[in-house]
């Protein structure tokens, strides 16, 4: 299979990535095609400034903080934040120095690539805050895994995940009379701290104590704005952290279970087939 060469305009600024690029060929009069994508976490000096944008870009920010002019106007990021740029439309984009930003990002053409943005979300070149951040992660995540596949179908699941995608955004979108209560902005931070901190951390009762909340009343919260239990929610951050070593490393196995707390090599193996329906060693032979 021949390597697919990066694109010139994949920001260099980046400490971690997780990116595809799939070439536009002759498919541009499709309705929607999706170009490329990924999930980046930016260096201290991240900084994109363009003049222009061949396609269209929807990227949203799951950590961390930032800033982004498009067209002239300001707007602020932070967890939460969806935003959008395009051709004709200038995009000053930095991270916060001391709050490095974790942010997916998908480029797209077709014939429904701006009334799409437009209707479901908001005009392009504008930012809004959406309140299940973590199912919009979700659905970008798996667009990602899918545009990184070598399946033949990859294209059309990836266009028919950002139409997902849009929808959702469309239903989540926090509007003066949806602002965040205090319940939700707990949630988020208690949520942010698991997702900081997934590998020290080992039961429901050490999250609670962390985020000084008793344990009960964070199960409510993961109930009422998440579509998992705050235990669940850990131990896919585990999961997912350790297929990314099985994928990429020749770590044994037990040895990627004790970074992840796990004392029982077994424990950790019964865990993972739980979630990806093989054990940790089948799924590196798959790989």
């Amino acid at each position: 299979m021949k390597p697919t060469i990066e694109p010139e305009f994949f920001s260099k600024q980046v400490a971690q990535a997780r990116r595809f690029y799939m070439e536009a060929g002759a498919e541009k009069n499709t309705p929607l095609k999706v170009v490329c994508g990924g999930c980046e976490q930016t260096r201290p000096d991240f900084k994109i400034d363009r003049k222009d944008f061949p396609y269209y870009s929807i990227e949203f920010v799951a950590k961390g903080r930032g800033a982004a002019v498009l067209g002239g106007q300001l707007f602020e990021l932070s967890p939460g934040t969806v935003f959008s740029y395009g051709p004709r439309i200038s995009q000053v984009i930095t991270a916060d120095p001391k709050q490095a930003m974790t942010k997916y990002f998908i480029d797209f053409i077709g014939s429904k690539a701006r009334t799409m943005l437009t209707k479901y979300i908001a005009p392009v070149g504008t930012a809004v805050r959406v309140s299940r951040p973590d199912e919009i992660a979700r659905i970008l995540d798996d667009l990602i895994l899918r545009g990184c596949s070598d399946s033949p179908f990859k294209s059309m699941m990836c266009a028919a995940l950002l139409e997902y995608l849009f929808y959702r955004i469309a239903e989540t979108i926090v509007t003066d009379r949806t602002q965040p209560s205090r319940a939700m902005a707990t949630w988020q931070v208690c949520r942010r701290h698991i997702s900081d901190n997934f590998a020290a951390l080992h039961s429901l009762a050490e999250i609670a104590d962390a985020c000084a909340i008793d344990g009960a009343y964070l199960c409510r919260l993961f109930k009422r704005f998440d579509t998992q239990s705050p235990y669940q929610y850990l131990m896919t951050l585990k999961m997912a952290n350790a297929a990314e070593q099985l994928r990429k490393t020749d770590r044994l196995v037990k040895e990627i279970a004790f970074d992840l707390g796990f004392d029982d090599p077994f424990h950790f193996c019964r865990a993972f087939k739980k979630v990806f329906g093989v054990s940790p060693q089948t799924f590196r032979n798959l790989r």
